[in-house]
């Protein structure tokens, strides 16, 4: 039997809680332990999506369980970042029924077909909605099953392990994701070697190295001005229009993928947009969540992160707070953040038998 996996420790918590421009979920309970969720709006419509599905993973019965997160950082609008939000795990589910697993070569497929079903979107909006060629979202998904965690990023959002040191006892943070910004030099010498013709592939601006000048991450879903030259021109607005033509697409939407047997020292995940990690090292996010209850701990990490934002601008916190969306821009970008507790008991056993769907900012909903 499937069951909710709710257990909350607040009545008023089951669907998140929001306070001005920050929504959260303090503490809920997945297939293999709890989690906490939190977002912060800095924009006028908050662009980052994010997600936790727990129960299937397939549209097949039986077949695999376990638990699902997505991190979505939308820029140009908010047009792909929903999109992946409505379909990404939708289309993991119906290549995982096909294939009867979860494995790399499933996640490749669901991240495909979330590419082209957002391309082909945009084909049937761009005469009327031109702004839509420019949208694109960074894509960070994380999929337990079987005491596995798979791994696959395309963009710069980060999820970072907490793993207990046997030495020394400490909590040590370690990066799982690999990162598609333009700021790395291996990304750059990549981007290079793809487009050995194009002199102009990376060009410093002001201080910030971008793809064409324009963007700072070299893979995304979406962005189809610079994966589709016939979207590259009028009547897309000027300021994403290139000089010369491409024949290759310039970004790509095939994610980095990590395969992580998880062992009994593996105690957190945390993922976040590259927001949170703008302002917080890796190292710092985990002695946050080591230091404090569960309970929170998302909100916790966010709040952390803007008194810092608040700190770079000589400002107080209080007052940072006051500032209202779009104006909040300047001084940090949305952020989400989802940290997922590990029960080693759960990993290694059976996990447990609920089912759950939640969103980041948006209600939650049960299955039962």
């Amino acid at each position: 039997m499937v069951k909710p996996c709710w257990k909350s420790h607040d009545d008023n918590d089951s669907n998140g809680r929001v306070d001005g421009l920050l929504w959260s979920k303090d503490l809920g309970h997945h297939a293999y332990g709890q989690f906490s969720m939190a977002v912060i709006q800095a924009n006028n419509v908050v662009e980052d999506q994010s997600q936790l599905e727990s129960g299937a993973l397939s549209m097949s019965n039986p077949g695999p369980q376990g638990t699902f997160v997505g991190v979505y950082d939308g820029h140009a609008g908010t047009e792909a970042s929903r999109f992946i939000n409505d379909n990404l795990f939708s289309n993991l589910k119906r290549y995982a029924s096909l294939h009867q697993s979860i494995s790399e070569n499933v996640i490749r497929k669901a991240f495909a077909a979330t590419e082209e079903g957002f391309l082909s979107l945009v084909q049937k909006q761009w005469l009327n909605e031109p702004k839509i060629a420019s949208a694109g979202s960074c894509c960070l998904v994380g999929i337990i099953c079987n005491g596995q965690l798979y791994i696959a990023n395309a963009g710069d959002s980060r999820v970072v392990l907490g793993r207990t040191e046997r030495a020394t006892k400490e909590i040590i943070a370690i990066q799982l994701s690999t990162e598609h910004n333009a700021s790395i030099e291996s990304v750059r010498d990549e981007l290079r070697m793809v487009h050995p013709e194009d002199p102009q592939i990376v060009i410093l601006k002001h201080n910030v190295w971008r793809v064409k000048g324009i963007i700072q991450v070299s893979r995304s879903i979406g962005d189809a001005y610079l994966k589709k030259a016939k979207f590259n021109r009028p009547p897309l607005p000027p300021k994403f229009q290139l000089p010369e033509p491409f024949y290759v697409p310039i970004l790509s939407a095939e994610p980095s993928i990590l395969v992580h047997k998880l062992r009994p020292d593996d105690q957190y995940l945390i993922f976040a947009s590259d927001g949170l990690w703008e302002h917080i090292s890796n190292q710092k996010a985990v002695d946050i969540v080591n230091s404090y209850s569960r309970t929170g701990i998302a909100r916790r990490l966010v709040k952390a992160a803007l008194r810092e934002a608040a700190k770079k601008r000589e400002m107080r916190y209080s007052d940072l707070k006051k500032i209202d969306r779009g104006v909040r821009r300047h001084f940090h970008d949305d952020i989400s953040v989802v940290v997922v507790f590990l029960d080693p008991h759960l990993i290694n056993g059976r996990p447990s038998p609920c089912s759950l769907s939640i969103r980041g900012g948006l209600p939650s909903s049960e299955n039962s």
